[in-house]
């Protein structure tokens, strides 16, 4: 007899690599998206909106699996768990920013040096958490881990670090792939290009996903990568792929006083941000099937023709909101460079 997954927010990047996991362990895949979309076949799309509990229950029906990639507050947690009469199992994707370190602080806090937590290399699972809130994206993606641990069905807990892959609404690498693109002579990077923020490839969560699904239990497993590059090591695969030589600076601190914030990458940490993988490979025999250097040709390829009509703003909205217009200030800096010397 046929598994039955249901994904929601299956048009988003990482329910477009959870598909074609899916379906190829054997799933019957059923996809739950506000807006219509060219689904793989043998994929059932289904019109779902969140924010109607009854229409979200009868879109759902009775299945093994929900996978649910949009669960961002308490709420969104309480309608899974009310469903445990009807769907087997669920895995739910949270965050690597539920974290504290030992002293409580967090990366929603975290301005500088000075205020950015002091966590353990590498980060387990047993790691602190910070607490439950509507305050920001972490303290509700707390709220909705706090809710599933009690529900009444198994349930994995997901925690992704800086998700990338084609389909990203923020796909960092653009901050690489631009300049490439626009024959930049300089790259200059904070930190000494030395930052660590774990990265997560969306076809590596995909494949958490599948073994979770088919080994239902209640857990909480970090969803990185193998590696957690550098951002030095970072801009060096996109600049090798597009062969672009730019003269790297590394600036020690994180930004030059007056001036536009300088070489302030999407992944610039003053403090190393890792985790580890440990749990995963034990409990699911997980092992990573994807890395950022060979995904890169087909990542650059997709950002090339996302903006190849339209500006990055209007093409990625949300890397705008989250870096501004600042991270593309080639005047800022050019000036720099030149008083340099």
């Amino acid at each position: 007899m046929s598994r039955t997954a249901f994904v929601l927010g299956a048009s988003g990047q990482v329910g477009t690599a959870v598909i074609p996991a899916l379906l190829a362990d054997g799933w019957r895949v059923r996809a739950g998206s506000r807006s219509p979309h060219e689904w793989p076949d043998g994929v059932e799309g289904v019109p779902v909106d969140r924010n109607d509990d009854a229409a979200l229950a009868v879109a759902i029906g009775e299945t093994d699996v929900v996978v649910d990639c949009i669960a961002y507050t308490e709420h969104h947690a309480q309608q899974l768990a009310s469903l445990a009469g009807s769907i087997g199992s669920a895995i739910v994707l949270s965050t690597v920013s539920v974290y504290a370190d030992d002293a409580g602080r967090t990366l929603d806090e975290a301005t500088g040096a000075n205020d950015f937590p002091d966590y353990p290399v590498p980060v387990r699972e047993s790691q602190v958490r910070t607490v439950a809130s509507d305050a920001t994206y972490s303290t509700r993606k707390i709220a909705v881990e706090n809710v599933l641990r009690e529900a009444e069905i198994p349930v994995t807990i997901l925690r992704p670090g800086a998700i990338y892959g084609p389909g990203s609404v923020h796909p960092r690498e653009l901050w690489f792939v631009k300049r490439a693109f626009d024959d930049r002579p300089i790259q200059i990077l904070n930190w000494g290009g030395h930052s660590r923020f774990h990265i997560s490839n969306a076809a590596n969560i995909a494949e958490l996903v599948r073994l979770a699904a088919a080994n239902p239990a209640t857990r909480e497993l970090n969803a990185v990568d193998a590696e957690a590059p550098t951002t030095s090591e970072i801009g060096a695969i996109f600049n090798e792929l597009l062969d672009h030589h730019p003269r790297q600076i590394l600036i020690s601190g994180y930004a030059v006083e007056g001036t536009t914030p300088l070489g302030d990458t999407p992944w610039s940490v003053p403090k190393p941000f890792v985790m580890d993988m440990t749990a995963a490979a034990e409990q699911l025999g997980y092992s990573p099937v994807a890395t950022l250097a060979g995904s890169a040709p087909a990542l650059v390829e997709w950002i090339r023709s996302t903006i190849a009509e339209r500006s990055w703003q209007e093409a990625f909205p949300a890397f705008l909101r989250a870096n501004g217009e600042a991270a593309f200030d080639y005047a800022a800096e050019d000036e720099w460079f030149a008083e340099q010397g």
